[in-house]
């Protein structure tokens, strides 16, 4: 975060709406580190309002039918694209054996938000009549997103009830705003020093004209709704240092009031944002991997093929709270400051990115033959992938909590 505003000097005002939308596309796919699947492809469906784009993540070795995950990109409903969601639509399909579908849908300030809601209800709406085209399995299906897109993935959950889809198994919320009338601590406690900032909050709320907007809306608030017990289940991932991580945390108890069974991830230690860094972020990739065995569980790809996780995937199907976060070892700061820390730190996320980005070069270079799949294979040497894992599993492991899960006991399950 230290770097990342040392190099933002002048501040997001300085930007055009287009200025903000290439700087994020170059972040995230910068700092995202794909993962390989068996193919990527782009459909456009005719709807009542006109056309509106998908983008078909297939995992490796799809046969026949198989489930997919919805996925709706975040960007405060200004910014984002195919291109910021790639990364992390790569992954979950990874992770989970199902088909992930990226949604595209019409952005501020250009539409009015009640326009994406259409295109996303519209791409459902399509999706669950004509998926079987495209080998999708109609009767399983998760409905997902981060950020602005976790509150659209929110309002689909509620609107595939109300209209009578059926097949939505799962919704995914990845640090959600539901609730755009009322503002939570957390909103002041995360005021400045991380990713979204007030400064950045303000910029997208004039854009997209808040002011203007019925916020008690359940379309646009969908944790206003009174009626929330006949929703599928729900993973939602929190973070510590997120102006809205109160809101998602608000929603989860709302839905758990509601009787319907929560997974929560709350990342202590991370921002808003920080499932696009997976290059540079271990968190991010444990969340996507919790994510994926989370969908997984949900839509039964599991008779299918077994997803590449070290993780329980039944920990995901029940009503419960993990807390994960690197536990420091103590005495280093004190010891030696704060300057041998950072750099370590720093190393081992250097070597990170540049590991993400030698996969994906060696990935091109033998595109097409039978080498490609070999290279995320875990026997493959890399002296320095395993030096940095020792480091960064000796200095700051990750940790995973369990702290509810219908009963006050608690446990503590490691995942390096």
């Amino acid at each position: 975060m230290r770097w990342y505003h040392s190099l933002n000097v002048l501040g997001i005002d300085h930007y055009d709406v287009s200025g903000v939308r290439w700087w994020w596309r170059r972040l995230a796919t910068t700092l995202g580190r794909t993962a390989p699947v068996a193919s990527v492809e782009r459909h456009t469906v005719s709807v009542s309002h006109g056309d509106i784009q998908l983008q078909l993540y297939r995992p490796l070795r799809l046969q026949g039918l198989r489930p997919a995950l919805l996925w709706f990109h975040g960007g405060g409903f200004v910014l984002g694209g195919f291109d910021t969601a790639d990364a992390i639509c790569r992954n979950i399909a990874v992770a989970s054996g199902a088909a992930v579908v990226a949604v595209s849908y019409r952005l501020a300030p250009e539409h009015h938000l009640h326009a994406g809601r259409d295109d996303c209800i519209a791409a459902l709406e399509w999706v669950a009549r004509h998926g079987a085209s495209l080998d999708i399995d109609t009767s399983r299906l998760a409905l997902g997103g981060d950020s602005a897109g976790g509150n659209l993935a929110a309002v689909l959950a509620q609107e595939a009830g109300r209209r009578g889809i059926p097949g939505v198994k799962l919704q995914v919320l990845v640090y959600p705003v539901t609730n755009l009338r009322d503002d939570f601590p957390s909103k002041t406690d995360n005021v400045d020093g991380h990713f979204l900032t007030t400064e950045v909050i303000e910029w997208i709320n004039a854009r997209i004209r808040i002011d203007t907007l019925d916020l008690s809306d359940v379309r646009l608030s969908p944790a206003l709704n009174e009626e929330l017990g006949d929703l599928p289940r729900a993973l939602i991932v929190t973070a510590g240092f997120d102006p809205i991580r109160d809101d998602g945390l608000a929603y989860t108890r709302r839905l758990r009031a509601a009787g319907v069974p929560v997974t929560l991830l709350h990342y202590a230690g991370q921002f808003h944002g920080f499932l696009n860094f997976n290059a540079v972020l271990r968190s991010a990739r444990d969340a996507l991997e919790r994510i994926g065995a989370g969908v997984a569980a949900a839509l039964g790809t599991r008779e299918l093929e077994a997803p590449r996780t070290t993780l329980p995937m039944e920990a995901h199907l029940e009503d419960c709270t993990w807390e994960i976060s690197a536990t420091w070892r103590p005495g280093w700061r004190v010891a030696v400051g704060d300057f041998l820390p950072d750099s370590l730190i720093a190393w081992l996320m250097a070597g990170e990115w540049l590991e993400s980005r030698r996969d994906a070069f060696l990935r091109q270079l033998v595109s097409g033959s039978r080498l490609a799949g070999a290279i995320e294979e875990p026997w493959l040497p890399r002296p320095l992938t395993s030096l940095r894992t020792t480091l960064a599993g000796q200095y700051a492991p990750l940790e995973a909590r369990l702290t509810y899960a219908g009963n006050p006991a608690a446990q503590v399950r490691p995942h390096e």
